[in-house]
């Protein structure tokens, strides 16, 4: 069953980063070929192996992701059943079983586009907390004098969670929202659109070679860009200046305002330049209460360490240097994941070491 589903997850992280419909088209289709693919070639798992990881009438090769989505969403769902429905707590094995669905198409969206879908977030957590009213074991794992319902819990914890990383993400805004590029020689620099075939492309600024998506520079709408160089090129005309400003919708160069839509193309060359960025993204605090929301605030505070460890440590695996973007997503995922399958247990005995202290 868990397998099925993760067929299904696919179907999402494929389409929702693309505005897609999950529904229509109602059956799956090669991306390459775009042929619709019949049922006996699309049996979790196996069709994968059998056909060495290619479509069966292009031959383009089909991501390693598909299998590893259906092999760890069966896994998850084997190991909540196991350790919660077979002990008796069937409901709460359920309630389970859709967080982990949720966090598995949620990481593999993040650790590809760089984006976390927040209506499903929205929405998991109002599951969350209307499933806890039924079955409050999972948003309780560890218990507190407090003998609040399982709703309240919930609520709590979804609270929690979105507040805690929203503070960092502000927090993160105000030490770390500027980069600053200063070139002892002037530099080539233009805005570049996507590419036709790639649907999810963002208009971009290369600098020097290097470029940053529109998407995260401009994330809010005070966000600006401030730039001093000179030849400035507005659709291939020279525009009098020494300084531009530029914002998600248009750029301002002298005295002279232009609407970004409304030109072809802009480019010129830069000395100085100091680019808005965003320390963390802004889908992170509805995913941290949204996992408050099915395992309680205790788990927020866990899993906002453990996914800061987890972080540390993919960054050092991965080589991933000071201020190159690093998805966060699924870090919180796996601390989550990690507090719901033993992780509480931690926390009781750091509770228990600190009751002894005292």
């Amino acid at each position: 069953m868990g397998a099925c589903v993760g067929s299904f997850l696919n179907v999402v992280i494929y389409r929702v980063p693309l505005n897609m419909s999950v529904n229509e088209p109602k059956r799956s289709f090669c991306p390459g070929c775009r042929k619709d693919i019949p049922w006996y070639r699309n049996i979790p798992i196996f069709t994968w192996v059998w056909q060495r990881g290619k479509c069966a009438e292009c031959k383009m090769k089909i991501p390693v992701r598909y299998v590893l989505v259906e092999a760890l969403t069966m896994i998850l769902w084997g190991a909540a059943w196991y350790f919660f429905g077979m002990n008796g707590q069937p409901g709460e094995a359920f309630l389970l079983m859709v967080l982990l669905t949720l966090l598995v198409s949620i990481s593999f969206i993040d650790a590809e586009h760089y984006i976390i879908p927040v209506k499903m977030t929205w929405w998991g957590a109002a599951f969350a907390i209307v499933g806890a009213y039924f079955f409050p074991e999972l948003v309780t794992l560890v218990k507190s004098d407090l003998g609040w319902p399982g709703w309240r819990e919930a609520l709590v914890g979804f609270a929690a969670g979105y507040a805690v990383l929203q503070l960092v993400v502000w927090g993160g805004k105000l030490a770390f929202g500027k980069q600053k590029f200063s070139f002892e020689k002037p530099v080539d620099w233009e805005l570049r659109e996507p590419e036709e075939d790639d649907p999810m492309g963002q208009l971009c600024l290369v600098l020097d070679g290097e470029a940053f998506e529109w998407g995260d520079m401009f994330y809010r709408p005070t966000d600006k860009l401030m730039m001093d160089g000179c030849d400035f090129l507005v659709d291939g005309k020279k525009v009098a200046g020494e300084s531009l400003v530029m914002r998600g919708e248009q750029v301002a160069i002298g005295e002279q305002i232009f609407k970004i839509e409304e030109i072809s193309s802009l480019s010129g060359k830069a000395t100085e330049v100091v680019r808005p960025r965003e320390a963390m993204g802004g889908g992170d605090p509805p995913l941290l209460a949204m996992i408050g929301a099915f395992l309680g605030w205790p788990a927020v505070i866990f899993t906002l360490f453990g996914s800061s460890l987890y972080a540390l440590l993919g960054a050092l695996l991965l080589r991933v240097g000071l201020g190159k973007p690093l998805p966060f997503g699924p870090f919180l995922a796996l601390a989550g994941v990690t507090w719901a399958f033993g992780g509480w247990k931690i926390w009781e005995w750091y509770l228990g070491l600190m009751t002894v202290g005292g």
